[in-house]
């Protein structure tokens, strides 16, 4: 069924389309339509129970084989520590990611909670107040300036009506409406003028209007709608411990397959036995420490965020904030202040800046405040039309006393505005006994009622078709430039006129033009430029005009060439004429989207998504909630944001700062370096352990026992790998082109690293082993089987220390990315280091681990051979550096 279009009809076809008349609905007629429609609220989709949503955590790779390992490493292996240590780590993740899930969820909610809670309705030709979710279409609703409209209406009177709508369109400034019938179709929300939005605000005048559309039917229920079914993204952090995770278990089962082969084959042990041995060291080359480590390092991230005004919700958000690779950010509240302000102001017959000097007794100035209905409250606080404060704003700034000239000049009478004639009136009483009217209102209209103007000199001259055609000109320079431009004028009354109409608004001296406009965040202009800098591009989504927003575009630098702008800007009508294939062809294009509707934001995500691209989306109203929730990451408004948009975020700004967001991706491309350079030493402090075991097996040495492994994992590899997450960011971050969704964890030279400082940490283990085996300080053969053994244990150990030191950047010089930096990281190293040393050193501890105790010979070997790690890794990074920059 094709929907109707109501804007497309006039009031009386409306009425007689839903069957009702403007004296209201009947009792019964209400019961029916309730009965039929339901209540005027919104729905959301069924939600999973919380056992449901806790077994769902368990879906991802890298969780099932960790809950396998723990299996075979309890029930097979008979290792219930570790078991029972790789069991917490699960379950602690899936709690956590349960209460996130739990906190997303509040979007819907929002929603809900911003339903007006009651309306005022003619019934059987009365006016009665019920509950907004009780209206019925067909119901005809009476709205007054300081309303929430209770559900979508098409109008049927309109007396100075207008409606504050940026929540649901992006565009900054009310929308003056009308009852008058509109011939287009395709008209966007935006210009629908003659229809009134659910949970829009009237700031002006007052109306009456039919209900055609309640509940999921509106357009805030389409959003809502959306929300509902919009896919949950994956996030580039999760889908590359995923892809580690399934190259972690193909490695680990060719490990164990070759250890329990060889074994067999060589007839080291029976083939139960091998087959525990090659099970032990599954679970050795297992990091189940990995995704707790990553947690705590996002967790530490978002500290540190919170701290530079961005709160995140989801902590993969971290992350994904470092490979973003597009920022599309609404415009109203983000990139601009969203607040009117004077710019241009054309006075005496020239034109100057806003900031200007300009005397306090300036007529253009008088004017602007005298035709006025702001209100000044007790506290200063300004009530009215957003344009008419910014007036008002700005005479204070130039030192105009309103409150005094109010009492000088007391407004007698008024013409209101009207959406048609487009201009208003006031007149004021002077000490003379004559009367001042004083009109402001759109230009074109306006001029078509002067007579006489300003010149530069103060003096009145006659208006003629020169003076107007240098008027229209400045008019439509200013216009061009995205102003907002209106004209003031006023006129001498002898007396106070018996008749106060638009009749008087004749024979006027126009005194001057002022242009305003929502001016964009100081700030903004340096963020997208270091945005630019970093290999992001930012795009502007906005449900304002063309020329407006090709005009802010181009000020904040987001259009670079401004013969070639109007090419980089496409609108929401335009939009719809491409289907998803043909947009995405062009979608590079494009800069910047004007006068869209909530479901194009979405389509403008999607088209950038399937180029491949990571998209962080912005936006502080209504009506980005679904493209907030399709990007891969999106930003809320902290201050100016609907706690619909912020329940559907990822990171909310604090600040409401769009510079914040560039601070935040140099803050997420630090904690996926740190990421990484955990992964880099717990995996490579695996392999040289598992190499170690593989080796001692394969050569028939003694081998290193379950509790040596299991605590060189619990405090050698834990505690710096939580300190290398936050290790201090590395000089050039932000000059680097973001990593995007094809980059890994590997990525970047990490993996070549893995392998063979993996392969050097067990290669000297072995050395130092064979070493004190060959040269033993005691002869008996079970003593200097001991003492091998535990310089094995000791070697390894603090070999990954040691190592900790060279994953301070994969390629930099551990002594140029400073080797005391982090002080977190010093003293995980020495706390580690204590642990280790006490279980060979502290009587009674050396039994309960089956080590003998060193002398300062031995363990000269096994700090020299572990510092010799530090010495072949800095000659190799070396090598590397003058290898790129040859290439480079």
């Amino acid at each position: 069924m094709t929907e109707t279009q109501y804007f497309t009809q006039s009031p009386e076809q409306t009425l007689t389309a839903l069957e009702t008349s403007s004296e209201g609905l009947s009792t019964t007629q209400v019961a029916t339509r309730l009965e039929q429609n339901g209540k005027n609220q919104l729905t959301e989709k069924k939600r999973k129970g919380l056992v449901i949503r806790f077994l769902e955590q368990f879906k991802d790779f890298m969780i099932i084989v960790l809950l396998v390992a723990a299996l075979i490493a309890g029930f097979l292996a008979h290792e219930w520590p570790d078991a029972f240590i790789i069991l917490a780590v699960v379950i602690l993740n899936a709690v956590f990611g349960v209460f996130q899930e739990a906190k997303a969820e509040q979007a819907i909610d929002a929603l809900k909670e911003m339903a007006t809670p009651d309306a005022h309705v003619r019934r059987n030709g009365q006016i009665v107040k019920i509950k907004s979710e009780d209206l019925v279409v067909g119901d005809i609703v009476l709205l007054e300036a300081g309303d929430i409209v209770p559900a979508d209406l098409r109008l049927i009177e309109s007396a100075a009506l207008k409606i504050e709508e940026s929540a649901l369109t992006g565009e900054s400034v009310p929308v003056d409406k009308q009852i008058g019938v509109l011939t287009d179709a395709e008209s966007g929300i935006g210009d629908r003028t003659n229809m009134a939005f659910m949970n829009s605000n009237v700031t002006y005048g007052r109306g009456l209007g039919v209900v055609t559309a309640i509940g999921m039917q509106t357009e805030v229920g389409r959003i809502a709608g959306m929300l509902n079914q919009a896919d949950e993204t994956t996030t580039p952090l999760q889908m590359n411990l995923s892809q580690l995770g399934k190259t972690l278990t193909i490695m680990i089962l060719i490990i164990a397959a070759i250890v329990f082969v060889v074994g067999y084959l060589r007839h080291a042990q029976s083939p139960i036995n091998m087959l525990l041995t090659a099970i032990s060291l599954a679970v050795a080359a297992i990091p189940e420490g990995l995704p707790a480590i990553v947690t705590i390092i996002l967790a530490l991230g978002t500290q540190k965020m919170v701290k530079r005004k961005a709160l995140v919700r989801k902590l993969p958000a971290v992350e994904t904030l470092g490979s973003t690779d597009i920022i599309a950010s609404d415009k109203t509240g983000t990139l601009t202040m969203n607040q009117m302000t004077v710019e241009k102001i054309f006075t005496n017959n020239q034109l100057q800046d806003a900031s200007a000097a300009l005397p306090a007794d300036n007529l253009t100035l008088k004017i602007m405040n005298l035709a006025n209905d702001t209100k000044i409250t007790e506290e200063g606080q300004m009530i009215g039309d957003p344009t008419e404060t910014a007036l008002v704003a700005y005479g204070q700034l130039k030192d105009f006393n309103l409150q005094q000239t109010l009492t000088d000049l007391p407004r007698v009478a008024e013409v209101p505005f009207d959406s048609e004639r487009k201009l208003m009136s006031t007149i004021h009483q002077q000490a003379d006994g004559q009367f001042l009217m004083t009109t402001k209102g759109a230009p074109d209209e306006l001029f078509k009622r002067v007579s006489h103007y300003i010149d530069q000199n103060g003096e009145i001259q006659v208006f003629d078709e020169t003076e107007k055609d240098f008027l229209l000109q400045t008019n439509h320079n200013l216009a061009k430039q995205a102003l907002r431009v209106l004209a003031l004028a006023y006129r001498i009354l002898p007396e106070k006129p018996t008749t106060v109409d638009e009749s008087l608004e004749e024979s006027l001296v126009f005194a001057g033009l002022v242009g305003m406009i929502d001016p964009e965040r100081p700030e903004a202009k340096q963020a997208v430029t270091d945005a630019h800098s970093a290999g992001i591009r930012t795009l502007m989504i906005t449900g304002d005009h063309r020329d407006t927003a090709e005009a802010i575009a181009l000020r904040l630098g987001i259009i670079k060439d401004d013969e070639h702008a109007d090419a980089a800007v496409i609108t929401g009508a335009e939009l719809d004429q491409l289907d998803d294939q043909q947009f995405a062809d062009q979608v590079e294009q494009y800069a910047v989207y004007a006068r869209v509707a909530p479901e194009h934001k979405v389509r403008i995500v999607k088209a950038w998504q399937k180029h491949g691209k990571v998209v962080a989306m912005t936006g502080d109203g209504v009506n980005d909630a679904p493209a907030l929730k399709s990007a891969d990451i999106g930003i809320g408004m902290g201050i100016t944001g609907t706690e619909v948009s912020k329940g559907a975020s990822d990171m909310v700004l604090a600040d409401d700062n769009f510079s914040t967001i560039v601070v935040a991706v140099k803050e997420g491309r630090k904690v996926f370096a740190n990421i990484q350079k955990s992964i880099q030493y717990l995996l490579s402090a695996n392999l040289g352990e598992v190499l170690t075991l593989f080796m001692m097996t394969i050569l028939g040495w003694q081998i290193l026992q379950p509790v040596h492994i299991l605590w060189i994992n619990l405090v050698t590899d834990t505690f710096p790998a939580i300190a290398l997450g936050v290790e201090p960011t590395e000089p050039g971050i932000m000059d680097q082109k973001p990593r995007g969704r094809k980059s890994n964890f590997f990525s970047g030279g990490v993996f070549q690293a893995i392998i063979y400082q993996g392969l050097l940490e067990g290669g000297i283990t072995l050395a130092v082993y064979a070493l004190a085996i060959t040269y033993p300080v005691h002869q008996a053969s079970g003593l200097a089987h001991a003492d091998a053994l535990t310089m094995a244990y000791a070697t390894l150990g603090l070999i990954q220390l040691f190592h900790a030191f060279n994953v301070k950047s994969v390629h930099q010089s551990i002594f140029t990315v400073g080797l005391f930096r982090n002080k977190s990281f010093n003293w995980a190293v020495l706390a580690s280091f204590v642990l280790l040393a006490a279980t060979i050193m502290v009587p009674g501890l050396n039994g309960l681990f089956h080590v003998s105790h060193l002398d300062l010979y031995q363990w000269g070997i096994v700090i020299a051979a572990s510092f010799l790690l530090i010495v072949i890794v800095e000659i190799v990074k070396f090598f590397q550096r003058k290898s790129a920059a040859a290439h480079g």
